[in-house]
């Protein structure tokens, strides 16, 4: 074997000893992991130049990059890079993009935007984020709602009325329901006659003695269901009291119920316990006008406005 490839094959050492015969291995790390040492060394010093990086005295070292955006009360500002000026920035990018489709909307009457393909796919996006932001935590995503709670905004029964007048009123100035507790004033017997009464009107099971009992009730003037649900019990839009003959169910929970007497009881329990929970919050000065009315027309197609 030549002297060469033998010295090739023999570890190195660093040239120092001790105790005679004890040395230390020069093991050198491979040329790319040094080199790609000194790059993130490199980059890092960039990055501590451009960017905000390390603190000093009761604020940091800002960086040279900055970001100009206009804050919430319309001021121009610029500010060194960080995320929450970021985020401003890209919102306001996406606001100026968006601006022309709105002043549209503004522009346009309800049917117009409705007939319009291109507007109604601007609808369809800004409609379903800004409902997204807003209205899904009552409503659900997909605007089912939830019996006992929220009302179902992709059928077509409305309290108010699903024009797209009312619901952007309902919008604008938000909404108060209320119903009193009738188990403060009625006994037992009547509340259950009044719940077979109402079962009888979406043709569910009832005692028909109990029904017709709880009939006479609820147009009499003890209980005077009528003043509020009508004498033919099919609602008033006008006070957003509900249709209690159509099967839809708001807030007694009657489709959750295992069996026909767990149906009269959530009915029973409506009754006795009334309502003060239908409250929805007025939009205006929360959201533009603009987006109000895109709201109002996304609410209108998500299948059951009239």
């Amino acid at each position: 074997m030549s002297e060469q490839k033998l010295q090739s094959q023999t570890v190195q050492t660093t040239g120092h000893a001790w105790d005679g015969d004890l040395q230390e291995y020069n093991n050198p790390l491979p040329t790319w992991w040094v080199y790609t040492f000194y790059v993130t060394v490199v980059f890092a010093i960039v990055y501590w130049i451009i960017y905000p990086s390390w603190p000093m005295g009761k604020g940091w070292i800002g960086g040279l990059s900055t970001i100009t955006y206009v804050n919430s009360e319309g001021e121009t500002r610029t500010h060194s890079w960080n995320t929450r000026a970021l985020l401003l920035e890209d919102l306001n990018r996406a606001s100026a993009e968006q601006k022309p489709y709105f002043d549209k909307v503004s522009a346009m009457s309800y049917e117009q935007i409705a007939r319009d393909p291109e507007m109604n796919g601007f609808i369809l996006s800004s409609g379903k984020a800004l409902f997204a932001d807003n209205c899904a935590p009552c409503h659900q995503a997909g605007g089912q709602g939830k019996v006992g709670f929220f009302p179902n905004l992709t059928d077509d029964d409305w309290l108010y009325g699903g024009s797209y007048d009312k619901i952007n009123e309902t919008l604008m100035h938000g909404r108060r329901g209320y119903m009193p507790a009738f188990g403060e004033v009625l006994d037992g017997a009547q509340i259950d006659q009044l719940a077979n009464y109402v079962a009888s009107l979406s043709g569910m099971r009832h005692d028909s003695a109990k029904a017709a009992a709880g009939n006479a009730l609820f147009h009499s003037e003890t209980a005077a269901c009528f003043y509020c649900h009508g004498p033919d019990a099919k609602g008033r839009r006008d006070i957003g009291a509900p249709n209690l003959t159509d099967s839809v169910w708001l807030w007694a929970n009657v489709p959750g119920a295992e069996d026909d007497d767990g149906k009269i009881a959530a009915i029973r329990g409506v009754i006795a316990g009334g309502l003060a929970k239908g409250v929805m919050p007025a939009w205006a000065g929360r959201l533009s006008p603009e987006q109000i009315k895109v709201l109002t027309v996304y609410v209108h197609e998500l299948g059951g406005g009239q």
